[in-house]
């Protein structure tokens, strides 16, 4: 029987080699699928040896203190490796350790595919180098992930990002507007603070207090606030009810408040590229821990925070980060936007060169097909 070893190590990675797998088995139902992973790769029949997702930390130092776990599960990945043989390693972000199970395929002889690589774009492209070295055939989802890792001498197929055919609003803005009972003539502004409370604390006070301020001068706009994926209303309410502001809290619609909102105020992270798929202009808002800006500006060396500019190469959309972020700034951007329609739309002209560098969509699909034929794995139908 033919195998596949995955391995993710978060819940968004599970997610993505959850699809992508998905599709495979379609193609060849006959596929053993196992190796590290969770609940989306279980859904799809995928033998869970390793759940590694309860460990899965953001920053530095929470992931130090889970150094121990992480080095036994890479123990026991190479162990797997080494006696259930796969045709093929499907590698899901994760990259610290992916970087060091692709080197222990490559000393195996067993292919391996990384979807969604090392960001050796952002800093340190010497992992590049070493993943070129490994002979790991990258499956890019950037244009610029797609030439770091050519110029490096890696085996590169650009599959493009797969958000470009997730992100889609199958409703118009009046029917959208309708279904949330807001009045059709009124133009919305929506505001998303982010997905944890370490970021909402950080950055929905000055939101808040820009939106108040916009509406002393606009009062015909309406706002809506975001509530991310397992974040509660009535948390986001501690928030809003300390300002003389009427605004929705609004759960599970994020592309349907894009898709009607003049522009969107956001934290930096998915939702800024979920945004520019749908050409929805926004200002990008950015507050962290002094170490970690200053290891993300002069360490990474990183010219921009969100990823439409980072895509784009230019700055197609504002960043207030650190200092820069405050309800003053948002509000002169917001008013200048709301005066001249004229700066907005040049705005979503080229939020429109950014989704095409995303490729024209059908990622998962050209990911499935790059396993198939890296494991030499037959299309069954």
């Amino acid at each position: 029987m033919a195998k596949i070893m995955v391995s993710a190590g978060e819940v968004s990675g599970d997610m993505h080699a959850a699809a992508v797998l998905k599709k495979v088995k379609e193609k060849n139902s006959s596929i053993q699928i196992f190796g590290m992973g969770s609940t989306a790769l279980r859904e799809i029949g995928a033998e869970i040896l390793i759940d590694p997702t309860k460990i899965s930390t953001i920053g530095y130092i929470e992931a130090l203190k889970n150094l121990k776990e992480h080095f036994k599960h890479l123990k026991e990945m190479k162990k797997i490796l080494r006696e259930r043989k796969p045709d093929l390693v499907f590698l899901v972000d994760y990259s610290a350790f992916n970087m060091k199970l692709a080197k222990a395929c490559s000393q195996e002889g067993i292919k391996a595919v990384n979807y969604f690589p090392p960001s050796a774009w952002v800093y340190n492209k010497r992992r590049a180098d070493k993943m070129a070295s490994y002979r790991t055939h990258i499956a890019a989802v950037f244009p610029m992930e797609r030439d770091v890792y050519r110029e490096a001498g890696a085996e590169v197929t650009f599959v493009g990002h797969p958000l470009v055919d997730i992100v889609e609003v199958d409703k118009t803005a009046a029917e959208i507007k309708k279904e949330l009972n807001l009045d059709q003539q009124k133009q919305v502004i929506s505001l998303f603070p982010g997905s944890r409370r370490g970021e909402i604390e950080s950055l929905l006070p000055e939101m808040l207090q820009a939106a108040c301020s916009i509406k002393a001068e606009k009062p015909e706009i309406e706002f809506l606030l975001a509530a991310a994926e397992g974040i509660e209303p009535e948390y986001l309410k501690s928030f809003t009810e300390k300002v003389e502001l009427d605004l929705k809290i609004i759960q599970k619609k994020n592309y349907q408040l894009m898709q009607i909102s003049e522009f969107i105020i956001s934290a930096s992270g998915t939702t800024t590229l979920e945004a520019a798929i749908l050409d929805t202009p926004q200002i990008i808002c950015y507050q962290a821990a002094l170490t970690t800006y200053f290891l993300a500006k002069y360490v990474f060396k990183v010219e921009f925070v969100g990823l439409p500019n980072i895509i784009a190469g230019e700055e197609v959309v504002p960043e207030l980060l650190q200092q820069d972020f405050e309800a003053e700034k948002i509000t002169e951007t917001a008013l200048n936007w709301l005066n001249d329609k004229k700066e907005l739309n040049k705005i979503k002209e080229k939020l429109q060169t950014v989704r095409h560098k995303l490729g024209g969509g059908g990622a998962v699909e050209k990911t499935a097909d790059l396993l198939l034929r890296e494991g030499g794995l037959k299309n069954s139908g």
